[in-house]
């Protein structure tokens, strides 16, 4: 039996090793976990002094980050009022939601926008920022707003 265990002997170490991790889980069960620590909690504790002085730690704890502004709910618009912005490639349900909120509704409004328009727009737009200039809105609205499918069609695609 000796020499078996010494010709296998890795094999035994594996076998221990999973044996007390399962009689360590074993023992565990029922207890409940501590709660997590912020991290820094920690180094305001003095675990880590050389990390305090980073530049990683002299930003504000994530309490004090503000978030981006949540855009309410698009007030509803009767039937006939507004364009159908979906139309936009580019510009799917949320966003239209989204602009909607912001009181744009119509082709034309979109194909009026200045390059600071754009600019006031994506700053409420979060993720979607960046979408009118990549996607080519303004250019796609001034189309739509003039009635212009077949210059559309051939420009960006069947509607």
């Amino acid at each position: 039996m000796m020499e078996w265990i010494q010709a296998n002997a890795v094999l035994v170490g594996v076998i221990a090793v999973l044996v007390l991790a399962a009689l360590a889980l074993l023992l565990r069960r029922g207890k409940p976990l501590p709660p997590p620590r912020e991290y820094h909690d920690v180094l305001s504790e003095g675990a880590a002094p050389a990390l305090r002085n980073s530049a990683l730690i002299d930003a504000p704890p994530a309490a004090a980050i503000t978030p981006p502004p949540v855009l309410a709910e698009a007030p509803e618009l009767p039937a006939d009022e507004g364009d159908d912005l979906t139309r936009i490639k580019g510009l799917g349900p949320k966003i239209h939601t989204a602009l909607r909120a912001l009181g744009v509704t119509r082709y034309a409004q979109i194909a009026a926008w200045t390059e600071a328009d754009v600019a006031k727009i994506d700053a409420q737009l979060g993720a979607f920022a960046g979408r009118a200039t990549r996607d080519n809105w303004i250019e796609q609205a001034q189309l739509l707003a003039g009635g212009d499918t077949e210059a559309y069609e051939a420009k960006f695609g069947k509607l």
